[in-house]
């Protein structure tokens, strides 16, 4: 983690030799890697995590003749970090209930050391994930498949709010790159072309990821994007499929967060009374799993599709909508991987923590492909979406 920037808030009333001494014992014994920037605010939201520390009270009047300045240099969330002392707790109040009054988001982090010291590690880890996604672009290559009717997004929402730009591309695009011969070639060799076709768009289009109309190839040349996905996604990319556009933005999401890849998938199965539930696609990143097979894809019986097989244990499922309105992620346990004929080739079998979550895939879903990814990940994605102001 780069250190972070710590910039200060003190009244002209306190006694500056010892409000510094405070200053060093607080900060030393958190334990993080920090730049004090004392109240020099010019670099202000430059650095990694940008934190104001509200050394003691009567800094409310300072900080109000402060904030158009600051609001001009970033638009993230003020983050208030306080010792308690000199009523630097009460001031803090005050500021963020200025902030709220305002439309502002704020936070004051306050608490035991390690408290303070998790939740800066926890805050960093948010606004490196935003500086990643800013200046993003994704392509749609192709429009969303004709069956998800409700998986598309809002693009200028998705600009303002996230800061990536969705780039429109032309199905047919893809389509002249892989050229005439993939339907005459062997599977593996044509999937290997859709794989080297789709990395030039990449380069070409300046592509942090994309979402594919991967049907359309059944026809066209007689081939599937399921290695490619496979492939791209593991290579560090972003690769949804069926241009599920919410999907590719929640894939963004983990990528950007976490640095790992994410298994679009939809429900097959769900057992509302123990919260057991079988997801499954024909795709997964292979720096996912531990093993995998070369298949057929399974609605088509053509082409390569990938049988994957997860380490078992801890999971998160993910799933932001288009328009940012809502959000929902559940943990669970990867209880097994399994290989039935009559699905989509990469099968997982997960135990919600929460059987109860099994009521939004029932009453309220935001479509049907949900991201799994390996570990715990509740706090961290609840952490960055918040700081967008989107609700679950």
């Amino acid at each position: 983690m780069d250190p972070i920037s710590i910039y200060t808030l003190t009244s002209a009333l306190h006694d500056e030799k010892a409000v510094t001494a405070v200053t060093r014992e607080f900060l030393e014994g958190l334990g993080v890697d920090y730049e004090l920037k004392g109240n020099d605010y010019s670099d202000y939201g430059k650095g990694s995590l940008s934190l104001i520390y509200v050394r003691t009270g009567g800094t409310e009047g300072l900080f109000k003749q402060l904030l158009p300045e600051l609001q001009a240099k970033s638009r993230r969330p003020f983050y208030l970090l306080t010792s308690g002392k000199s009523n630097s707790l009460a001031a803090s109040m005050e500021i963020l209930s200025y902030l709220r009054q305002h439309g502002i988001a704020g936070e004051i982090i306050h608490g035991s050391t390690a408290y303070i010291a998790q939740r800066i590690k926890v805050l960093a880890a948010i606004e490196t994930a935003c500086r990643r996604l800013l200046g993003a672009q994704l392509g749609i290559i192709g429009e969303p498949s004709d069956w998800l009717i409700s998986s598309h997004a809002d693009k200028q929402t998705v600009k303002e709010r996230l800061g990536i730009t969705l780039v429109d591309i032309p199905m047919q695009t893809l389509i002249d790159k892989v050229g005439d011969g993939v339907a005459t070639e062997p599977a593996l060799v044509g999937a290997e072309r859709i794989y080297e076709a789709l990395k030039k768009m990449v380069e070409t289009y300046r592509l942090s990821g994309f979402t594919i109309r991967c049907f359309d190839l059944l026809t066209a040349v007689k081939n599937t994007g399921c290695l490619a996905l496979a492939k791209l996604n593991a290579e560090g990319y972003v690769a949804g499929c069926e241009g599920d556009v919410p999907a590719m933005l929640s894939m963004m999401i983990v990528r950007a967060l976490l640095g790992i890849s994410g298994f679009q998938a939809n429900p097959s199965t769900i057992d509302p009374e123990t919260g057991e539930m079988l997801f499954a696609h024909c795709t997964i990143p292979f720096d996912m799993v531990e093993r995998y097979e070369y298949d057929t894809h399974f609605e088509s019986g053509i082409g390569v599709g990938i049988r994957g097989y997860m380490k078992e244990g801890p999971v998160t499922i993910f799933k932001m909508a288009g328009d940012l309105s809502r959000y929902f992620v559940a943990e669970g346990t990867l209880v097994r991987n399994q290989a039935k004929p009559d699905l989509c080739r990469t099968q997982q079998v997960i135990q919600l923590s929460d059987k109860s979550q099994t009521d939004y895939f029932m009453k309220n879903p935001i479509g049907n492909h949900h991201i799994i990814m390996p570990g715990h990940q509740r706090d961290l994605i609840e952490g960055l979406l918040n700081s967008f102001g989107l609700l679950s």
